[in-house]
């Protein structure tokens, strides 16, 4: 099984030469690369699980109101929020999609399991930073789906013989044919694979002056979109399975 989820979450980089970029402005730009993901997603048939940033979950009611009509799953990604700004999201979001918000991704900010079982969501996604010294760390971690304090925690994938995780950071520099290679290998051994994206990364880093590395640059904006509609082009093609976390995992 290939799971698909989107992270929606600002471009926070900074700006070149002076060059001032408004909240606002930021805010559409995630918007407008998020539905350039749903309409590559629209083409191949295939649903996903988008992961909207907490504290843009009340700015961009119309996109996901959008998202979940289109058949994808709704969830969080908790970046820095507090408990309670996360149990307000939550319900101001379930009331306008009337339906209930299952998972929430983790990052650098990690809260307790059992505070987030309170919160009443059923599975918990945490994922590492994705920068270029990633090959460098002690990736080798169990892959399997566990229960934890009556919550399922789902990890990150990991390429069994590469090592390579499945992080957006791969997805941009890798080239497609070992990509390929990476999901077919992972999937003899393990019963998934998670794929895991940003909205930011499909930004126009021609159009908006944003400072960024050079190895960040690298296939953004219109190359990533194409690069993922190849990787659907193929995943069809094979007749491969793919997913909804909270479908699979429930």
């Amino acid at each position: 099984m290939v799971l698909f989820t989107f992270n929606i979450v600002n471009i926070e980089a900074d700006t070149k030469n002076g060059v001032q970029i408004s909240d606002e402005e930021r805010l559409k730009i995630s918007h407008d690369n998020t539905k350039a993901i749903l309409r590559i997603l629209d083409i191949h048939d295939v649903k996903a699980s988008f992961f909207v940033e907490i504290s843009l979950a009340q700015k961009l009611q119309n996109l996901i109101k959008a998202i979940s009509s289109k058949g994808h799953e709704i969830a969080f990604y908790n970046k820095n929020s507090s408990l309670q700004e996360i149990e307000e999201a939550k319900k101001f979001t379930e009331e306008f999609l009337e339906k209930q918000i299952r998972g929430i991704r983790q990052k650098d900010l990690k809260l307790p399991q059992e505070d987030l079982k309170l919160l009443e969501f059923n599975y918990v996604s945490n994922i590492d930073n994705a920068d270029i010294f990633f090959p460098f760390k002690r990736l080798k971690r169990d892959t399997q789906i566990t229960e934890e304090n009556g919550l399922s925690i789902v990890p990150e994938s990991i390429s069994p013989y590469s090592q390579l995780p499945y992080n957006d950071f791969v997805f941009q520099v890798l080239p497609m044919r070992y990509y390929k290679s990476m999901i077919f290998e992972t999937l003899k051994k393990d019963d998934f694979v998670l794929i895991y994206l940003n909205s930011w990364q499909f930004t126009d880093f021609n159009k908006y002056p944003f400072e960024m590395p050079f190895y960040r640059r690298l296939n953004l904006g219109r190359k990533m979109e194409d690069k993922l509609d190849a990787l659907l082009t193929w995943i069809n093609e094979k007749e491969m399975a793919t997913s909804r976390m909270k479908d699979y995992i429930f």
